[in-house]
């Protein structure tokens, strides 16, 4: 059954995409079911996933494996663990808000849903992967789809004018003008983010290449390299740089960020969710199985280089924040800063802390796909996310703006949210070794309450204006149903964690065994690489 259900998780979206296929765009209730079916199938598989997940065997379960080639040692072999079965369960999740969010895009809604089928599932295939090239080919996956989810159905960012042809004629929004790389247009975002997350693949790519070369098994099993790969100190140090640098672009990681904010103020309100909410933990996710897995002594050596960049990220990502007009802006923003809380969890290489880093990009994922639902409500009943521009909006949306209070209270990480369970994880976990950056990250939470309930006054409170006097509340239950599967998700973990806590930390604690085990590293052949 497990079997199964993981098989249903993965290609459920991507069955889903196939038989839109044959789905005219004319028949629009009947696109928006069968992508509403296949989303609540992954969704359900991967509950069942994350419930029957035992935390008292732990490593991996419910593995499939069909060998591809067995020349080249690759082979279609999924599994999760404590760390891939709660992030394949997020995936799940905002795809199936997602789904019901985008319930009233018009335009050329049979394509969309099926980008969005793919990009969910891809991200899915990127946790249940245990070989190294089909990780990296879900991840790959994952990003093509954002190129055309914004530059299709994405939005142009602060201060775009427009750009002029030759004849001088305004281009128009449509596929037919892609290469429109105007300052804040929403082409310019998508090839940001495509050209910055594929150079980031490519040194990850690299790093991968080395391991499978320099491996005594000639495999891309993950199972089996990190019990027999092993190299020499150089060329571990040189692997373990490519591929966290390579990965840690997407997570996304100071100073390697600045696709991230632009590409979530430009993307539709759904693509945003999957975005912020599990797209940016594919960078953290993959250094864990490879970095962590595979080369454990470089991670023990070379991690403080993390706690470092981390410090940025959260600073930097909050002062932004705070100063930013645009609803998606502030939202981007956040998500960089908050990046750098999982950062610092991994880089303690604690047990509390690398547990509540795990859960928090669980977390994460729930409060900042609320925040860009209700934003992407927003800006569809104003058309501006001018923050400024905006106030009052509670006396007409008073269920988006309730439901936005409690998504500022998660992102907080106010107790009684899952948030709350993750943040102190952290905090407590990563004391001991990085005391300063436990102030900073305490500061950044100070800093995320002052931006987040800013740009909530600004929103929802004082004059409202008379051009928004119209605007209309989320009040059918496809609009509150998304809302409230994430608000639900985010107290009940919040309120009883301890499965959560199981699980993961049945991962967490033999891999960091591993890492601490201060065994002297074999040398195999590294030509011109060695020491």
């Amino acid at each position: 059954m497990g079997e199964l259900a993981l098989l249903a998780a993965l290609f459920a979206p991507f069955l889903g995409a196939v038989a839109l296929l044959g789905v005219p765009n004319q028949e629009p209730l009947l696109v928006r079911t069968v992508a509403a079916v296949s989303a609540g199938v992954a969704l359900l598989a991967s509950l069942y996933l994350f419930l029957a997940y035992d935390p008292d065997r732990g490593g991996f379960q419910f593995i499939t494996k069909w060998v591809w080639s067995e020349e080249l040692g690759i082979a279609f072999h999924v599994g999760v663990d404590g760390i891939g079965a709660p992030l394949v369960f997020a995936s799940a999740i905002l795809l199936f808000a997602g789904v019901f969010i985008s319930w009233h895009i018009r335009d050329r809604a049979r394509e969309f849903y099926i980008f969005l089928l793919i990009l969910a599932a891809a991200t899915i295939g990127v946790f249940m992967s245990l070989d190294l090239f089909f990780l990296y080919f879900f991840y790959e996956m994952s990003v093509l789809p954002m190129y055309v989810l914004l530059g299709i159905w994405g939005s142009h960012t602060k201060g775009y004018l427009g750009m002029d042809d030759a004849e001088g004629r305004a281009r128009r929004d449509s596929v037919g003008f892609l290469l429109n790389f105007g300052a804040n247009s929403k082409e310019y975002a998508a090839m940001k983010l495509t050209l910055f997350l594929s150079a980031g693949a490519v040194f990850a790519l690299m790093g991968i290449l080395l391991i499978y070369h320099f491996s005594p098994v000639q495999t891309f099993d993950i199972l089996v390299l990190r019990e027999v790969a092993a190299f020499d100190d150089t060329l571990a140090t040189v692997i373990w740089l490519l591929v966290f640098f390579g990965f840690a672009s997407i997570a996304p990681i100071w100073p390697l960020h600045s696709w991230s904010p632009v590409g979530h103020a430009a993307a539709p309100a759904a693509t945003s969710m999957l975005h912020a909410g599990v797209l940016m933990k594919l960078g953290h996710f993959s250094i864990i199985r490879v970095a962590f897995e595979i080369l454990p002594d470089a991670t023990r050596e070379l991690m403080p280089i993390a706690a470092v960049l981390c410090v940025f990220s959260i600073i930097y990502g909050g002062l932004v924040a705070y100063f930013a007009r645009d609803t998606k802006y502030v939202i981007g923003y956040s998500s960089s800063s908050h990046m750098g809380y999982v950062f610092l969890g991994m880089a303690a290489l604690d047990y509390i802390s690398l547990t509540g880093a795990v859960i928090y990009m669980f977390a994460h994922a729930l409060a900042t796909g609320m925040l860009f639902a209700m934003a992407g409500w927003v800006y569809d009943q104003t058309h501006t996310r001018d923050i400024p521009s905006l106030g009052g909006l509670v006396t007409t949306m008073p269920f988006v703006a309730g439901a936005f209070l409690i998504a500022c209270m998660a992102s907080v990480g106010m107790p009684g949210t899952v948030n709350f369970v993750a943040e102190i994880m952290i905090i407590v976990g990563a004391w001991e070794r990085y005391p300063f950056q436990v102030v900073v990250a305490v500061l950044g939470i100070v800093l995320t309450m002052a931006y987040l309930f800013k740009m909530m006054r600004g929103l929802f409170y004082g004059r409202l204006s008379p051009d928004h006097a119209q605007t209309l509340d989320a009040a059918g239950w496809v609009d509150r149903l998304p809302l409230l599967v994430l608000i639900g998700c985010s107290i009940f973990f919040g309120i009883f964690p301890m499965h959560f806590y199981h699980v993961v930390r049945s991962t967490v604690v033999p891999m960091l065994d591993r890492i601490h085990q201060a065994v002297p590293l074999v040398t195999h052949g590294a030509a011109g690489l060695g020491s």
